[in-house]
């Protein structure tokens, strides 16, 4: 068995487990920490089948910018209000240090153990201009175009319904 094949392993196990975890917990806002921890271990796949770009967009985009508006939501909406959390996780201070240490040998094994490009060499040889990565991405005679501004526009939608819901129990 291969480097790699243990290591998706191992990556796909963390990946359910975190999935099973942010389903399963009472606590919204320790949810919402479980979904970035699936969100950053999806990025690391995204490493290990050599697709650095869309790992970088993944812990951008999700873990980044919709995370904290699903914390943004949560907040404004008092769900984990401290009347309602009880702390069932109190091995967490020792679990957490160990599990940092653990995800970051695992990071480092991946870096490692995956090759860069074919043969030592980078996959894209050419030299891309400043403006050709926009125009490849929101070019009209793209497919991927109208869902990104629809998923985007959805986004938005949601967000104004969470502060009006908000506004109107304040």
């Amino acid at each position: 068995m291969s480097g790699q094949l243990i290591l998706f392993g191992l990556l796909a196990a963390i990946a359910v487990v975190c999935g099973l975890c942010m389903i399963l917990n009472d606590n919204p806002v320790r949810s919402a920490l479980f979904l970035v921890m699936l969100l950053f271990n999806v990025a690391i796949l995204y490493v290990t089948l050599n697709a650095a770009f869309i790992a970088a967009v993944q812990v951008i985009v999700y873990a980044g910018a919709i995370m904290v508006l699903f914390i943004f939501v949560i907040m404004l909406l008092n769900l984990g209000t401290p009347e309602q959390v009880i702390d069932h996780l109190k091995p967490q201070k020792v679990l957490g240090p160990i599990a940092g240490v653990l995800l970051v040998g695992l990071l480092a094994s991946a870096v490692v153990a995956v090759p860069i490009g074919h043969g030592g060499q980078p996959l894209s040889t050419g030299t891309i201009g400043p403006f050709e990565i926009g125009l490849a991405l929101y070019s009209p005679t793209n497919y991927w175009l109208f869902p990104f501004e629809v998923v985007s526009i959805l986004l938005l939608v949601a967000a104004i319904g969470a502060v009006m819901l908000a506004k109107r129990r304040i």
